[in-house]
């Protein structure tokens, strides 16, 4: 198991390589990177759910239990973000008005 400071590094360095990753990312590509992503998210809340199946003081429970919410949480606003967004992409059935009233000119 990783100790201390050794955890504390490797969670920095991988929230700012994600940082700088996702800022570089095209606007274009955001909804196939979201879909994407929504896998990692549950993977993200299988490993909470271990960590807290595991969990033996009340600390680690506690820490888990949130763990637990916040990956929940996150995968459903992913999925949420991304239908929204495909929504977008989607033609309206009903005709849009200027373009009604300009081809009747």
């Amino acid at each position: 198991m990783i100790e201390g400071l050794a955890a504390i590094y490797i969670f920095l360095l991988a929230g700012f390589t994600g940082y700088e990753i996702i800022a570089r990312v095209p606007v274009i590509l955001h909804t196939p990177l979201m879909s994407g992503s929504n896998f990692v998210h549950g993977i993200v809340l299988v490993g909470a759910m271990y960590a807290l199946g595991i969990a033996e003081t009340t600390t680690e429970q506690v820490i888990g239990f949130i763990a637990v919410l916040l990956a929940a949480g996150n995968a459903v606003g992913g999925y949420v973000v991304t239908e929204r967004m495909l929504e977008m992409f989607k033609s309206s059935k009903r005709p849009d008005l200027k373009t009604s009233e300009a081809a009747g000119d």
